[in-house]
């Protein structure tokens, strides 16, 4: 992609001190555009890193036997009502609810379970047809009081929610537990590195639920983890003090940290099979319960989240994995190199590498270079009089510069790959 023809360019200007780090960087760089409080814009660059958020998730969950569909955003009254929770008080502080021009009401989804069981009594009526998981990746809508911390704290936001519906409570906790160890994987694969938090389940369900917590300044959750073990327990149900012993394995002391929740999980047992009537018939012919669950990742927060942990003092620093191009290539205009710098693009193109060309006339070298700093592609290449037939090669979090040919270019990038690019 040429930069001189891309939308849009990053921008320079003054930012509030008070400004989440992501919200600064991710608005300079041109990932993000803030339409007003809590509802963002994902611009290209944008994009392109929660499509590679997606891809990594869509992989790892497929890998589980789950399908992905797509469900509507905009809910009858009625199937909240089956449950109970278009009256529960904490659910209409946060759903959007309202009357069309027919005054009949509805309620933009801030979840989908009850819409998931409908589906699963139109379809579901013996125990052969179950286990079902499916996911989306879909708009959420939630009435947030307080928008902040840029992309971390949205009203409206993508979200991947699976839900998975079983024949008994074990077999549950067997695909529940399994989901737990993928969420793990995946996150690693983003560059995220979390705890697994033990958390109450909200107004999803009175049983406990896990988040996936990324430590960090900015978090807005608050967490209490073992300095051996992996016991970790949010604010909300932990009874102890900083410095205990680990309840767990009495060896470690509990530390506190500030943290920013990417992912949460929740086993939500046979209430909403039992308040919906939704049933399946055993091998012995009896009437039973649907067991349920269901797990959410949040892509936009994630690209929130790894501003966040990727960044320096001159910008965004993306992992491999999640970078919106591969290469950031930098034409510095000298006479007589265009040539030259189409080659190295057309190039890269054809060997299926993904470039951003930053091929700017009125852009100074130094505007070039801090551009590529800014937006944090990981590989940076400079094509000037001085490289003569060759590219500079440079990594964004590294200091050494290296003059190399286009097809060591080409060979290293297929190295940095690796197995699960």
């Amino acid at each position: 992609m040429r930069y001189s023809s891309f939308f849009p360019k990053s921008r320079k200007q003054e930012f509030k001190d008070d400004l989440s780090v992501n919200a600064k960087l991710l608005t300079k760089a041109g990932f993000i555009d803030q339409l007003m409080a809590g509802s963002y814009t994902l611009l290209p660059l944008g994009f392109r890193v929660v499509e590679k958020v997606k891809n990594i998730i869509r992989e790892e969950l497929n890998a589980t036997g789950a399908q992905e569909l797509l469900m509507p955003l905009l809910h009858p009254k009625e199937i909240w009502d089956q449950t109970g929770r278009w009256s529960d008080p904490n659910v209409k502080q946060i759903m959007y609810q309202f009357k069309d021009i027919h005054d009949k009401e509805f309620g933009l989804s801030f979840t989908h379970e009850e819409i998931v069981m409908n589906l699963l009594g139109k379809f579901v009526q013996s125990y052969k047809d179950l286990p079902v998981k499916v996911y989306h990746f879909s708009t959420k809508f939630r009435n947030e009081p307080r928008a902040k911390s840029g992309i971390l704290r949205t009203r409206e936001f993508l979200m991947k929610d699976l839900y998975s519906a079983h024949i008994s409570e074990d077999d549950m906790y067997k695909y529940y537990n399994k989901v737990k160890e993928v969420y793990v994987r995946i996150f690693k694969r983003m560059g995220l590195q979390v705890k697994i938090v033990e958390a109450a389940g909200g107004v999803f369900t009175d049983k406990n639920s896990h988040e996936f917590q990324v430590l960090s300044e900015i978090g807005e959750d608050t967490i209490y983890y073992c300095s051996k073990c992996d016991f970790a327990q949010n604010e909300e149900i932990f009874k102890g003090s900083v410095g205990d012993s680990c309840p767990r394995c009495k060896e470690g002391k509990i530390s506190k940290s500030t943290s920013i929740e990417v992912g949460n999980i929740f086993p939500l047992g046979t209430k909403y099979s039992e308040n919906m009537k939704v049933f399946y018939t055993d091998k012995d012919g009896g009437e039973k319960p649907i067991w349920f669950a269901s797990y959410g990742i949040g892509p936009t927060r994630i690209l929130g989240a790894l501003a966040e942990v990727y960044h320096d003092e001159k910008g965004l620093t993306w992992p491999e994995s999640v970078a919106p191009y591969q290469l950031h290539l930098v034409h510095i205009e000298d006479p007589g190199t265009e040539p030259e710098a189409k080659s190295v693009y057309d190039t890269l193109k054809k060997a299926g590498i993904e470039v951003l060309w930053d091929d700017r006339e009125n852009a100074s070298a130094g505007e070039k270079l801090n551009d590529a700093d800014l937006i944090g592609i990981p590989v940076r290449l400079v094509v000037s009089a001085k490289t003569a037939g060759k590219v500079e090669w440079k990594e964004r979090t590294g200091k050494e510069v290296k003059l190399l040919t286009i097809e060591e270019v080409i060979s290293r990038i297929g190295e940095d790959k690796g197995p699960e690019a």
